[in-house]
């Protein structure tokens, strides 16, 4: 007994930190579904054809900057492709991602925001579930066009693996996020699925379910964008 109890007592001071975890990922999924879901509800801001042509989409929730001398970001998030090896399935279960770095482009203030990128290709699917990707570097980027009359066959727009998105104190804008870094959040991951999982598995393997915390996300857009009617053949 004299030595079970220290055991159970070791126990419980570490399964708070786990559940507090846990938690704090399903939070996150739940989130990217209410912002990606208000987003793409209003007709004047992401356009539906730019949506239909996206490979992946990557949301991050409440991303926390502070512009001093230069702007700064730190955000997490989620990313879902479409599955199959030419990304024409239904949406994938997510992959957990990381925003981070700086440029002027991030200076909107002190305040939180929600930010949507668009990944129009396989490479850009690829490069970003791989490795840490800067963004204007490793992957073009552009501030993507916005609006349902939005031109988006614009030689920026059609040039650039990820087009980016913002939102903030309920203001909605194509931004640059040159500069900034995505990555895969791999210890999130982790957390998630309890287990250690590449985010290519997740993605692309379809080796572990849509989590509970993401069916509102990935069943989203599969009703808002079923099919990928992209006419490119690069995978």
């Amino acid at each position: 007994m004299k030595k079970i109890l220290p055991f159970l007592l070791a126990v419980s001071f570490l399964c708070p930190p786990m559940v507090a975890d846990d938690r704090k990922e399903n939070a996150r999924l739940e989130n990217c579904g209410v912002v990606i879901q208000e987003i793409m509800d209003i007709p004047d801001d992401i356009p539906q054809d730019l949506v239909d042509k996206a490979y992946c989409i990557i949301v991050y929730p409440s991303v926390v900057k502070a512009a001093f001398v230069f702007g700064a970001s730190y955000g997490r998030g989620a990313m879902t492709c479409r599955s199959g090896e030419h990304f024409n399935g239904p949406w994938s279960a997510p992959a957990m991602m990381a925003l981070e770095g700086g440029s002027f482009g991030l200076q909107i203030g002190g305040q939180a925001t929600d930010f949507v990128l668009l990944i129009m290709n396989g490479r850009g699917a690829n490069s970003v579930l791989s490795s840490k990707v800067k963004l204007g570097a490793d992957a073009s980027a552009a501030a993507g066009p916005k609006g349902r009359n939005a031109e988006a066959s614009t030689d920026v727009t059609l040039r650039a693996e990820i087009l980016s998105y913002s939102r903030a104190r309920g203001l909605f804008a194509g931004i640059s996020l040159a500069g900034s870094t995505v990555r895969p959040d791999n210890t999130a991951n982790e957390r998630l699925y309890k287990k250690r999982v590449s985010p290519q598995d997740v993605v692309f393997k379809g080796m572990v379910p849509v989590p509970a915390a993401a069916q509102r996300l990935i069943s989203y857009l599969n009703k808002k964008s079923p099919k990928n009617l992209s006419s490119g053949k690069e995978i």
